[in-house]
């Protein structure tokens, strides 16, 4: 349970922070940029655990769980991407 806590407001934290790095008029809010940034959390994680880093929720190196947190930001942006292709909306705002 404290796990899935954790994965929703990291992917709130990864979700908002890919909108900030890619503004633009997205619609769906709070609801759907959580949304995009679990599933690009849960992306980005997975693919900095191929590459040899724990994942973000990995409390026992705080140096390691930092770079899974930017694994997760990169997957949310990609996510962003796609569904902005995905919808028609303009990648670059």
């Amino acid at each position: 349970m404290i796990s899935l806590i954790i994965w929703i407001i990291l992917g709130f934290l990864a979700g908002f922070l890919a909108k900030a790095i890619m503004p633009g008029a997205d619609g769906g809010g709070f609801i759907l940029t959580t949304i995009l940034g679990i599933v690009g959390a849960i992306i980005g994680g997975f693919v900095g655990t191929l590459l040899g880093f724990p994942m973000a929720n990995d409390t026992s190196n705080l140096g390691n769980s930092l770079v899974g947190f930017i694994f997760s930001i990169i997957g949310a942006i990609v996510v962003l991407a796609i569904y902005r292709l995905a919808t028609g909306r303009s990648v670059r705002g």
